[in-house]
């Protein structure tokens, strides 16, 4: 049973790296959103479209380089990927609070800026995400989410506030000089990090660069659960960029406000996030993940129709409370489910994934809504934007997320070495396609339930290397089923044996062998394309095999 100090939003800050972590984050955070807030404003008298611009210009590289992030921090050590982009970043905005000071930043330039920033963003998002089951147990990992989701929040509370007071009393130039010493903080606290060696070590692998990333793609479009996390975030996400975007003018045309008063419109989802990171515990308990969903979806409507109708300051401040609770709720739902179904190996890549739909939806959807307003009115595109969000909770009935509680992505390297009797990739030796076989005996009263749960094991081989799959029954011994699948090369099926599966992976193959005719045992073979050259001709007379002749062996087990 839990105690109440596990069931605590706040149980992980006791673990001392991510604690540090978090108060550094939070430091750095607010500089970012001093720094968007002086982006805004600076753009704020032009066209909605171009204001708009600004989150597009923060979130596009993360469209552009989310995969390729992705790769990296699972082939690299994590924390010199932090470290490189931490750096960087203070490199940009350091250029960016020069050229405010000296007045000679255009719109391009602010932009262009804006977009450099965004790719160190990008670079550092898939690393920082996967370093989390590093700081905290996965039984907490839903709670260091939602407490991601609070450093974020109270930052927006902070950070908006106090930029719109610098940006009118000094100006945007010390706004950005503040974000780029926010980036040393993280730096320090990852460069202290006494990590354990074994962590600073990638996973042993033989995929290039390039089949890295068809790797990662490869497990999403096979992990069900993922991609129903997935089209939730995309479900979600276009109406809540509605008010990231819009919240500038909203507070300019229809309430008359400033830039303080716009720092204390933000301030107030900010508040609103760190009071909900108090509820969400028990809203979880109550509603579970798929209600908190709807629930946070609703709220978000109602919140976006109040801003298309209300022009009273404060009674609009109050209503972006419940927008900061919705928020957070809505994405540390998300994440963590995201995050307690990615195996290690390539959590990075599925991370960079859903950092793809989350930031490449706000990136699309912002200039959309900036564009919807110039042309219908702020309010009728408020209203509309209320409209998807009610579409996104009505669907949650339709397209709930699945239970990941039998889900263990643990690793496993449950299958024995196959004693082949030449080594593949030698001068004179295939190095293409692997085709593996798999031959089961199954009793009639069996076949239906055994081919059923083959399915599930089909995913697992897609997800872990598998170009193609397919289940046979032998027509001359019906009993007789022959499983073949191909893996594009040697290497990539020894990274099934030693890197890819999982415990999941394991459960899947048990349960399907348990229906196996008694005494009987899977028979594994391994076939090698030679149409690129000819065939291997064994030297070792005490193989067995006649010269000439290709023949992979049989494992057992």
């Amino acid at each position: 049973m839990k105690t109440a100090t596990t069931d605590s939003p706040w149980a992980p800050l006791a673990a001392r790296v991510f604690r540090a972590l978090w108060i550094a984050q939070l430091v750095s955070n607010i500089g970012t959103w001093m720094q968007t807030v002086g982006a805004q404003w600076l753009l704020v008298g032009d066209s909605a479209a171009l204001m708009t611009l600004v989150q597009t210009a923060a979130s596009l590289p993360v469209v552009l380089l989310a995969l390729p992030s992705g790769v990296i921090a699972d082939r690299f050590d994590r924390r010199t990927v932090l470290v490189t982009a931490q750096f960087a970043m203070l490199a940009v905005s350091g250029v960016l609070a020069v050229l405010a000071f000296l007045d000679a930043l255009s719109p391009t330039v602010l932009l262009l800026l804006t977009f450099l920033l965004g790719c160190g963003t990008a670079l550092m998002g898939p690393a920082w995400q996967a370093i989390q089951p590093e700081l905290v147990e996965r039984e907490r990992l839903g709670q260091a989410a939602a407490l991601g989701a609070v450093n974020m929040n109270l930052a927006r509370a902070v950070g908006p506030a106090l930029g719109g007071a610098v940006v009118a009393a000094a100006g945007a130039g010390w706004v950005f000089a503040f974000n780029a010493a926010s980036y040393l903080g993280i730096a320090a606290v990852l460069l202290l990090w006494r990590r354990p060696a074994a962590a600073t070590t990638p996973p042993a692998t033989n995929e290039g660069l390039l089949a890295a990333l068809y790797a990662g793609r490869r497990y999403v479009w096979n992990a069900p659960g993922i991609r129903r996390v997935l089209l939730r975030t995309l479900l979600f996400i276009p109406g809540g960029a509605a008010l990231w975007a819009l919240l500038p003018l909203t507070a300019s045309r229809s309430l008359g406000l400033g830039s303080g008063g716009y720092g204390l419109l933000l301030a107030a989802v900010g508040v609103g996030a760190v009071g909900g990171a108090f509820l969400l515990p028990r809203a979880h308990r109550l509603l579970g993940a798929n209600g908190t969903l709807a629930v946070g979806a609703l709220m978000f409507a109602g919140v976006l129709a109040v801003l298309a109708t209300v022009h009273t300051p404060w009674l609009v401040a109050l209503a972006l409370l419940p927008a900061g609770l919705a928020w957070i709720a809505v994405l540390s739902t998300l994440n963590a489910a995201v995050q307690t179904r990615l195996p290690g190996w390539v959590r990075a890549r599925g991370l960079s994934v859903y950092l793809l739909v989350f930031q490449g939806g706000q990136a699309l959807a912002a200039p959309l809504w900036g564009t919807v307003a110039d042309w219908l009115g702020l309010s009728s595109c408020l209203l509309i934007a209320a409209a998807t969000m009610l579409l996104s909770a009505a669907s949650v009935r339709r397209w709930p997320l699945r239970d990941a509680e039998g889900i263990n992505p643990s690793p496993s390297d449950h299958w024995p070495a196959p004693p082949l009797v030449f080594a593949p990739g030698e001068a004179d030796g295939p190095t293409g396609p692997v085709l593996v076989s798999v031959v089961y005996r199954v009793e009639a009263e069996h076949w239906a339930e055994f081919t059923d749960r083959m399915h599930r094991v089909a995913r697992s081989r897609r997800r872990t290397g598998a170009l193609s799959w397919g289940l046979y029954q032998d027509g001359h011994v019906p009993e007789r089923f022959v499983e073949n699948y191909l893996v594009s090369s040697w290497a990539e099926h020894l990274d099934q044996h030693h890197v890819r599966l999982t415990a999941t992976d394991r459960r899947f193959e048990e349960e399907a062998r348990a229906l196996l005719t008694p005494g009987s045992a899977p028979e594994v073979t391994h076939a090698f394309d030679t149409s690129a050259g000819p065939p291997v001709r064994p030297s070792s007379p005490a193989t067995g095999i006649e010269d000439g002749q290709v023949r992979s062996p049989r494992i057992r087990g």
